[in-house]
């Protein structure tokens, strides 16, 4: 994993959703970490797209729900 993608998308998501970056650990559940939904993961995704200039398909992001298994699938696209 590149060394600075974990820590740039817990820090994206935590601006995003008002979270605090630091209460956030790498096998935490996006979506109960963040308290976010479906709807609000996809805007989370797109933000991550844009950073991180990579096209993350649907598909590929199933099961993904820890921080650290959406870091690795940004990374195999980097």
């Amino acid at each position: 994993m590149a060394a600075d993608t974990l820590p740039t998308l817990i820090k994206l998501a935590a601006a995003r959703y008002g979270a605090e970056a630091t209460k956030l650990g790498p096998d935490d559940d996006i979506f109960e970490s963040l308290g976010i939904d479906s709807f609000q993961a996809v805007e989370l995704i797109s933000d991550l797209e844009d950073e991180f200039d990579v096209e993350l398909p649907d598909y590929e992001l199933q099961g993904v729900k820890t921080f650290s298994a959406l870091a690795a699938k940004i990374d195999k696209r980097r």
